[in-house]
């Protein structure tokens, strides 16, 4: 089984954010074992920027712009590498650091690189141990406390399984801080409004994350085809548990029964949405029950400057987000022939503003 196990910053950190050793130690220690018991594991950490802000202690605490939360980052990095580099040698163990950007996922040739890339790795036995490149990415936290990441990685390397370790026990009823009576969630198989409520927002003040951002992770790595497993990074023998579906171990997603092809789920998945096409009820209909393309004559209205090639959302008369595509037409090129018909366009035209193929239909 390939396994990819990413952990958040709260589980990696502690109150003062000093990298936990304690805590990075009993991970390697659990990835030694599943190794041992022939399965390939990557890691997905978070901690760097929290790390770097507990060693140079700037006034105010954590700063909020981007270019200081950068510099923190290349200062707290090496020092996350250290802690893992020590505790997976403990186990007799290798580990290789891999700093991933946004441009790995979001051009083809790169995409491919960075698989072929971690694959080797794992080939010659080594545990590679991801982070984004925060010193260098052009957003603020981009991923989520990196649960985007570790689905997209997941993904990526055609894992079997996604473990998404945090501070709690799983996805819950309700937030149990706050709330007595709520209740862990042992299975998903389909993600809803009330449950996305009940996921809240940001989960510490380290990380990034939250219940929220993990809960769209595991619905991308689902829709790959890998199981997902939300569980408490301090459980005993927690990673052994969810290699082996141990029920009650967290809350588990089972893959979805609609899988997506490879590069549908890069279009969906790893690359970023550079505009908005807002389109008719018809069109919707077309797109999700015929499996369609989208034709000027749907696009009701758009947003963002973006290219032909470009990735675009497609979203609906009420507004939610309906399917993702590649725009075989500019912004101001589909602007202008908005609503037509097809034998209304210039020769010179693309008859779709997004083909079928590189359409994909995200509602469930």
């Amino acid at each position: 089984m390939r396994c990819v196990v990413k952990i958040g910053t709260s589980s990696v950190t502690d109150a003062e954010g000093n990298v936990d050793v304690e805590s990075v130690a009993k991970l390697c220690t659990e990835i030694a074992e599943v190794r041992g018991n022939g399965h390939e594991v990557v890691v997905v950490t978070s901690g760097a920027v929290t790390a770097g802000v507990a060693t140079l202690r700037p006034p105010g605490g954590r700063p909020r712009d981007l270019t200081t939360l950068q510099a923190l980052s290349a200062i707290g990095q090496h020092r996350l590498m250290r802690v893992y580099d020590d505790a997976l040698g403990a186990q007799g163990l290798l580990a290789g650091q891999v700093l991933l950007a946004p441009l790995d996922f979001g051009e083809r040739r790169q995409y491919l690189h960075a698989r072929a890339t971690l694959g080797r790795l794992l080939e010659l036995g080594v545990v590679p141990v991801v982070n984004e490149n925060d010193a260098v990415a052009d957003d603020e936290l981009r991923y989520g406390d990196n649960d985007r990441l570790g689905a997209l990685v997941a993904n990526l390397l055609g894992a079997d399984l996604l473990v998404l370790l945090t501070d709690t026990d799983g996805l819950f009823t309700a937030d149990p801080r706050r709330d007595a009576g709520a209740s862990l969630v042992e299975e998903v198989t389909a993600v809803d409004a009330a449950l996305e409520a009940a996921a809240g927002g940001v989960g510490s003040a380290g990380g990034s994350g939250g219940m929220a951002s993990k809960l769209a992770a595991a619905r991308m790595a689902a829709w790959s085809g890998i199981r997902v497993v939300i569980a408490a990074a301090r459980r005993p023998g927690v990673l052994a548990d969810t290699v082996a579906g141990e029920p009650g171990t967290g809350t588990t997603f089972p893959p979805s029964r609609r899988r997506l092809p490879a590069r549908k789920l890069w279009i969906a998945f790893a690359l970023p949405a550079l505009g908005r096409l807002r389109v008719d009820a018809g069109a919707v209909t077309a797109i999700v029950e015929r499996e369609a393309s989208l034709l000027p004559a749907g696009v009701v209205a758009l947003e963002g400057a973006f290219e032909e090639g470009d990735a675009v959302d497609v979203v609906g008369p009420d507004g939610a987000v309906v399917a993702k595509g590649l725009a075989r037409l500019p912004a101001r090129r589909a602007g202008e022939w908005r609503g037509r018909r097809s034998g209304e366009l210039a020769d010179d035209l693309a008859r779709e503003v997004v083909h079928r193929d590189d359409l994909v239909v995200l509602r469930p």
